[in-house]
């Protein structure tokens, strides 16, 4: 079997620390990354004024995910995803077996949602109330915070077509939330047990495909 063709699709730490895990990890020698789509807080449809980005952040924290990609020579994207210039470029050059997804301000398609044979996965604060989580939306560490809860999670879990209610992979350990902090600080705080989490449920799932194949 070759390996998957995975496309990242993120932002700000997590999708910073998710690409690093990607490109230095241990399932870096698993997978061949074609494509990085990012976020440009300056375009109106990603909604900053509700996200990390309508906090005080640097130019480079803007662009760490590109930045980043660019140094080890991978395209990146930086505009509407659910478009004709985009499903080109998904579906005739980057032909992802596999997606993941880390602070990224697109609501995802179905046409992209059902293209990676392997699925297509997002990463997601929450914590362990229920799922779909209480926690949904574009700012979750500001409403966890907001009520007093003194830890958070990340959900690893499919995306369908609405904001965080695909079928749950896995939650991780729970991360506690210092009494004095701010959304950016856990942003920074959770964000590389988060890209853990993400590389080591899709090594499970390669794996798994890769077993089921030889039967």
């Amino acid at each position: 079997m070759l390996k998957p063709r995975v496309v990242m699709l993120g932002s700000f730490y997590r999708g910073f620390y998710l690409l690093n895990e990607l490109l230095m990890g241990e399932i870096s020698s698993q997978i061949e990354l074609v494509g990085v789509a990012t976020d440009l807080p300056e375009n109106s449809f990603i909604s900053a004024d509700k996200r990390v980005w309508q906090y005080s952040h640097t130019q480079y924290e803007e662009e760490m995910v590109e930045k980043l990609a660019l140094q080890n020579n991978l395209p990146v994207f930086k505009a509407r995803v659910n478009s004709d210039e985009f499903y080109s470029i998904f579906e005739e050059e980057w032909k992802p077996d596999l997606c993941l997804m880390a602070t990224f301000g697109q609501r995802i398609g179905k046409r992209l949602i059902n293209y990676p044979q392997m699925g297509f996965y997002n990463l997601h604060p929450c914590m362990d109330d229920q799922w779909p989580s209480k926690y949904v939306g574009g700012n979750p560490f500001h409403e966890l915070m907001r009520d007093k809860k003194t830890y958070t999670q990340v959900a690893f879990h499919e995306i369908d077509e609405n904001f965080d209610t695909g079928r749950l992979i896995k939650l991780s350990d729970k991360i506690a939330i210092p009494e004095e902090t701010s959304v950016v600080d856990m942003h920074k705080i959770t964000s590389f047990a988060a890209a853990k989490l993400a590389c080591n449920e899709t090594l499970k799932i390669i794996q798994n495909i890769r077993e089921e194949s030889k039967v």
